[in-house]
């Protein structure tokens, strides 16, 4: 059996980690894009998600940081905390840095014996790839932009949240540094993400009718919503444009859309690559079961994925955009309607269980 990764991101790496491991094929066909390793960006990953890397002998635990609380705040009113999540003996989810997760990923396909790694980005591969030439019995597009989804997969549901996410690294004294939180603003969300106890990692998603910002001004604002550090330094910030997008059809022929490819979501719940590693697993086990069976990895099978998988990522994928056109809306009408909504929820321990478990597992 032999499988096409083309791509080459976090979500491209970790499949291959995970496919290498049932001891198939695998080509990873690399483009002149790359995600940059050296990126200041960190990523969230739910307690489960973390148990099932570990399972699947990816150790994420040892460059990475668990949180224990969340907490998120209103700044249109006084900074009010409105919502409290989290026990000292829990670990709501784990921070680990692009740079060590990016490493991790590589050190281990260089280890393995049934992953090759070629640099292609002709169009004659592309061609080739689409005819099946190469005689792959699946072939996995992680690239939104690339000739195979601009041909094939360009039937999407596009979403445009009218915001620019600035990213940063804060270098701080020494503190206990297990509490995560989130600041509602009226520029957008701000998160503070603790990556150890001297380093915190910070998303600030600004509405691009707020665009007009300095960098000086945001650094200062980081400062305002700034609850429990004593800066030291900031890395430099790094911007990017924030969409959505839900792909319409999940694959064609033997060709399965993959990763920020299938869906891409508001960053603001920490969820995109936890929707990923869901997907992972699930396709995962759907590969077990052909091969337990006898059964060649086929189209069947990437129907019968996107038969599992579609439904419950339209439904998380929309639940993250309610949740943002929420706090946009509200913010229009100083938090009238979410005060009275939070102070309810905050009283309701069901929802912080149901709502933890959301997180945690998604749907599924």
């Amino acid at each position: 059996m032999k499988i096409c990764l083309i791509g080459s991101g976090i979500p491209c790496l970790l499949l291959a980690n995970i496919l290498s491991n049932k001891s198939i094929n695998i080509s990873i066909f690399k483009e002149n894009h790359y995600e940059n390793k050296f990126s200041n960006r960190t990523i969230g990953i739910t307690k489960k998600n973390v148990d099932f890397l570990t399972s699947e002998k990816i150790f994420v635990e040892k460059f990475a940081w668990s949180v224990k609380y969340i907490k998120i705040f209103n700044d249109l009113k006084n900074n009010a905390e409105i919502l409290n999540f989290g026990k000292t003996n829990d670990k709501l989810f784990s921070i680990i840095k692009n740079y060590d997760f990016i490493n991790l990923l590589e050190k281990n396909i260089k280890n393995s014996k049934v992953v090759n790694v070629v640099k292609k980005n002709k169009e004659s591969f592309y061609n080739s790839i689409v005819n099946n030439k190469n005689q792959f019995d699946l072939i996995i597009n992680f690239n939104e932009n690339n000739k195979i989804s601009k041909e094939i997969f360009f039937k999407r549901q596009n979403k445009d949240y009218n915001s620019l996410a600035y990213t940063a690294l804060i270098k701080h004294k020494k503190c206990d540094n297990r509490m995560a939180y989130q600041v509602f603003t009226k520029f957008g969300p701000i998160a503070f993400l603790p990556c150890s106890n001297k380093e915190t990692s910070i998303v600030f998603s600004i509405y691009k009718n707020f665009k007009n910002l300095s960098e000086t001004e945001i650094l200062n604002l980081v400062k305002k919503y700034n609850k429990k550090f004593s800066i030291v330094s900031f890395s430099k910030f790094e911007k990017v444009n924030l969409k959505g997008s839900l792909l319409k059809n999940y694959y064609y022929k033997n060709i399965l859309s993959f990763g920020d490819s299938l869906h891409k979501i508001h960053p603001l719940a920490g969820q995109g690559l936890n929707m990923t590693i869901r997907d992972i697993k699930i396709l995962s086990c759907l590969i077990d079961e052909k091969i337990e069976l006898g059964l060649p990895l086929d189209q069947s099978l990437l129907q019968e994925f996107e038969k599992k998988t579609k439904h419950f990522n339209y439904l998380y994928a929309s639940s993250i955009n309610f949740i943002f056109e929420f706090f946009k809306f509200d913010n229009k009408f100083n938090n009238n309607y979410s005060n009275k909504i939070f102070y309810f929820l905050e009283k309701n321990s069901l929802f912080k269980k149901y709502s933890t478990r959301f997180a945690d597992n998604g749907f599924i």
